[in-house]
């Protein structure tokens, strides 16, 4: 008798155990810098080779008509709020325009509400300074870095977590190892691993192998290098998804693939107008593709557009997930229609926006698409009929004047309520052991300029030539606090000697440079030109301990005495306890 209630007992743990098992799905989300639509072999490429997207695409479903923003950063805070990017405080790539609000809930948040692992593993580009980083976002795990992009992309300085790190090898590989060591760690409990890749993105840097395959076809280096490194970033897909299959987690994991905007360049897209930066369709519209087997529907082609905020809503309904206090969604759930539910159709706007490093937010170019029409907006307003014009050849706004302005009149109250609270220059906190204010970031004034000229990230100021030139950055302290102040510059021997100030509120800091130091720039196994900044080392000088005030202010640097021709290079000001 006691044999059997003990059996009984064992049987009752088991079958208690087994309940408790969380079978939701994992969710392995990954993202490519600049891959246009036209860059994959199934979408029309003769040149390009691309199985695994392709085979992707036809054992899952694949959004024909799927929208983003013009630009990285922009697009990025968009899938990962389900909120039009303008709402998000992300409005351009640098300059502190790229930051997405820390109000903001991301998909790692409302996952990790949920009780998943989050992981990041690539390119964040919504903000490096606390609390904008992905491990205040919502991300258990980083590795990647948080601007544009990088210098270098054979073994590059990487953050991992708050620490700096140094990968090995190419930089896709790299992070491909990264995104299998964690599905190994976290393949005993659901996980959201959100993967996005930096290639194609320039500096055009790709191993032997892949360029040589595409100058062997004929192109030229720049097109060798862009579908090497797609063919690279392919491979490595092939690798993750074949993870997935020798873990027996693939039938349990929603696999989503798609890029953040047209095509880095002119090359074939489709015959779209359009590459990246633009508002046109080529602009845009991007490869989207979702598989989850024997829930979605393997070939699938869905004809209705759709955009990257409409992910948040649908994982969030996908996954059985807990909706989180959080901002209203712009995005719609595109759930029913990928899982053969009762879907009823109806006609919708898309909207888009670019700006670049401008501080004055302008409401041009923007456009919006709906299932006819693409609506443009640039110096006056464009209208096309995506149905039966899809190259954008004929603007028909003059043919039908009012429906031109009743677009018109869509889209202005659109921008209006999107950017009602855009705010050009925001404050960096401060209340944390280690901040570093670089000069991309900086307000200036006087002859400084970029050494590259955009302000992209990693470029820096130069030309410091006067006691009226300044830089500044908008800092913010939640209580009063005291820092120490470094400085990292170069300076030739022949110009040392300039004296220097670091003002914040009615605190100041002197300091003199008197070591010089002026490295060579890192060579860079570019295969063409970079449009980017290059790489060099800084001297780091100690100027002192300040007192930084209670709420706003501006840290100012500028010159008491310029000994020579010029005072220094500036890569950035570093403040740290």
């Amino acid at each position: 008798m006691k044999m059997r209630f003990v059996i009984l007992g064992l049987a009752i743990m088991l079958f208690s155990c087994e309940k408790k098992v969380d079978t939701r799905p994992n969710v392995l989300f990954i993202l490519a810098d600049d891959q246009g639509w036209g860059d994959m072999s199934s979408h029309g490429n003769t040149v390009l080779e691309t199985p695994v997207l392709d085979k992707l695409a036809a054992s899952g479903a694949e959004f024909e008509h799927f929208y983003v923003s013009p630009l990285c950063a922009p697009t990025r805070a968009s899938l990962l709020t389900g909120r039009y990017h303008l709402k998000t405080g992300a409005t351009s790539v640098s300059n502190g325009l790229e930051i997405m609000d820390t109000e903001e809930t991301t998909l790692a948040e409302l996952f990790k509400a949920n009780g998943y692992e989050t992981g990041i593993f690539g390119k964040w580009h919504n903000g490096s300074h606390f609390p904008n980083r992905p491990t205040d976002q919502g991300f258990d795990e980083f590795i990647g870095f948080c601007a544009g992009h990088l210098t270098n992309y054979f073994d590059s300085y990487l953050d991992s977590n708050l620490t700096e790190i140094k990968s090995k090898g190419y930089i896709t590989d790299y992070l491909a190892d990264k995104v299998v060591d964690f599905i190994d760690r976290k393949k005993d409990k659901p996980f959201f691993c959100y993967v996005p890749f930096n290639a194609p993105h320039s500096p055009f840097q790709v191993p032997d192998a892949y360029f040589d395959k595409y100058k062997s076809k004929g192109l030229d280096d720049e097109l060798a290098s862009i579908y090497g490194m797609v063919d690279n970033l392919d491979f490595n897909i092939g690798r993750l998804l074949q993870k997935l299959e020798d873990e027996g987690l693939a039938q349990n994991t929603i696999v989503i693939f798609m890029t953040d905007n047209g095509p880095n360049g002119m090359r074939f897209n489709g015959n779209m107008k359009g590459i990246k930066g633009h508002v046109d369709e080529g602009g845009v519209r991007v490869p989207a593709i979702i598989r989850w087997p024997g829930k979605i529907e393997a070939g699938l082609k869905i004809e209705s557009i759709a955009a990257h905020i409409d992910w948040f809503p649908t994982l969030q309904q996908l996954c059985g997930l807990k909706e989180i206090e959080g901002r209203e969604l712009d995005g719609e759930s595109q759930k029913a229609l990928l899982t053969n539910e009762n879907y009823e159709q109806r006609d919708r706007s898309i909207f888009s926006h670019v700006a670049f490093l401008e501080k004055e937010l302008k409401d041009h170019p923007g456009t919006f698409r709906n299932t006819q029409y693409r609506f443009v907006l640039k110096e006056n307003p464009e209208v096309y009929d995506m149905l039966n014009d899809p190259e954008q050849k004929e603007d028909i706004a003059a043919k039908d004047t009012a429906m031109t302005q009743s677009f018109l009149m869509e889209y202005k109250k659109w921008f209006a309520e999107s950017s009602k609270y855009y705010r050009s220059v925001k404050p960096v906190e401060v209340n944390t052991t280690f901040v570093e204010l670089p000069a991309y970031e900086a307000s200036f004034g006087g002859k400084l300029k970029y050494e590259e000229g955009h302000g992209w990230a990693h470029d820096w100021l130069k030309n410091w030539t006067s006691t009226s030139d300044q830089m500044s950055w908008l800092i913010k302290a939640s209580e009063g606090t005291e820092m120490e102040v470094w400085l990292k510059y170069t300076c030739p021997i022949s110009e040392i000697g300039s004296e220097i100030v670091v003002q914040i509120g009615q605190n100041n800091i002197k300091a003199k440079i008197e070591k010089a130091y002026d490295p060579p720039l890192i060579p860079s196994p570019d295969r063409v030109k970079r449009k980017e900044a290059y790489e060099k080392e800084w001297a780091i000088l100690k100027i002192g301990k300040i007192k930084i005030p209670k709420g706003e202010n501006q840290l100012v640097l500028k010159a008491t005495n310029v000994k020579n021709q010029e005072v220094a290079e500036v890569m950035s000001v570093v403040l740290g306890k």
